[in-house]
């Protein structure tokens, strides 16, 4: 399926605000709302959108602390990424691990209770032998900017 502009607006907005009625996405994209309905389906149907969810207050819950987690394996092969991958996926206080170029190999995004939870996940995380050589804790003191909705506009204001 190819975007088209319309498309790449309707998806924008539902990033944006996953409730928006029907009525009102095909008045901010200009379509009635008959044939919006049916881009949407059809943009969920091939997979450009996989899901809705909740941006949850999660301070209104409750204390938490972000860390980020430069790790670098020992070895580089495949195998020893994959083990690694296996390992962190399984860990739900992990929310993001991205594999990067530079000093290190795997930037993550780690969110616990607290700094003695934080230490025993990662104590942890070095005895299962996964192939962690180091790591860097960088604790989150304050996040003055967080966005959830990418600004799918700028990134393909090409598409026809």
């Amino acid at each position: 399926m190819k975007l088209d502009r319309i498309d790449i607006k309707i998806l924008h907005e539902l990033h944006k605000n996953g409730r928006i009625t029907n009525v009102e996405l095909s008045e901010l994209v200009n379509l009635s709302p008959s044939p919006c309905l049916m881009r949407v389906k059809k943009l969920q149907a091939e997979g450009f959108i996989v899901g809705y969810s909740a941006q949850v207050n999660v301070a209104k819950l409750g204390q938490t602390l972000t860390v980020f987690t430069e790790v670098t394996l020992k070895n580089h092969r495949q195998i020893d990424f994959s083990r690694f991958v296996s390992a962190v996926e399984k860990i739900d206080a992990v929310m993001e691990c991205h594999l990067v170029s530079g000093g290190y190999d795997y930037l993550m995004k780690i969110v616990t209770s607290n700094i003695s939870e934080y230490q025993s996940l990662m104590e942890r995380l070095n005895d299962m032998d996964i192939g962690i050589d180091k790591y860097f804790s960088f604790v989150v003191l304050k996040s003055p900017i967080v966005k959830s909705a990418l600004p799918l506009s700028s990134l393909f204001p090409s598409v026809d």
